[in-house]
């Protein structure tokens, strides 16, 4: 089956070479991860397949190869018309490049980009991975979020992040979300405050 689903990322068609790569995202082999890397740096070529590109860099992280860290990285500064691509490149790099299990150097490296796409998506592998960092850094991933205002987008997934979090910080930025008029983070507020994680389905 792993075999079929690898020929299948040399497909002609972008729709076969994309239905491969989520498979491989659901099945997480990291054996299928030197393939997966072969065929995105040959799909990154044509920007008109950029949902392919974000399933495969998607299907990497999952499949947490690590030698495909230092190519995503290099496509950080890549100019991408697609945005949401930064997001699956940003939620890959922190699954791969984690040194422990509260590891979320990459979160603030990509803070400093100035990439919010990029930022978000880190942000979501962290609430994904239902890491609890340091106190410290959450105190610096709440004030990150604070000065973006009301940047829905990253303050949802560090919500998602939150329910395993504490401290009065952590209190502090639930208020502050309560006062949203979105019902995504209304919903996403009240499961931190009941230290509940939910199941997500990202993209």
């Amino acid at each position: 089956m792993l075999d079929e689903i690898i020929s299948q990322l040399k497909d002609k068609k972008s729709t076969k070479r994309r239905s491969a790569a989520k498979k491989l995202r659901k099945l997480k082999s990291i054996d299928a991860g030197s393939y997966l890397l072969i065929a995105l740096e040959e799909e990154i070529k044509d920007s008109r397949t950029w949902e392919t590109q974000y399933q495969m860099i998607m299907a990497l992280g999952e499949s947490n190869f690590k030698p495909a860290l230092s190519f995503l990285k290099s496509l950080v500064k890549h100019n991408f018309e697609a945005t949401m691509i930064y997001v699956a490149i940003g939620d890959s790099i922190q699954r791969l490049s984690m040194q422990n299990e509260q590891d979320i150097t990459s979160v603030f490296e990509a803070i400093k980009t100035g990439n919010d796409m990029l930022v978000s998506g880190a942000i979501r592998a962290m609430a994904m991975l239902k890491i609890v960092p340091d106190d410290d850094s959450i105190e610096n991933i709440i004030n990150y979020a604070i000065v973006q205002k009301k940047n829905d987008g990253i303050n949802f997934w560090i919500l998602a992040a939150a329910p395993g979090w504490s401290g009065q910080k952590v209190q502090e930025y639930l208020g502050y979300c309560s006062t949203s008029k979105r019902d995504e983070i209304i919903n996403a507020v009240e499961l931190a405050r009941k230290n509940k994680y939910k199941k997500w389905f990202p993209l």
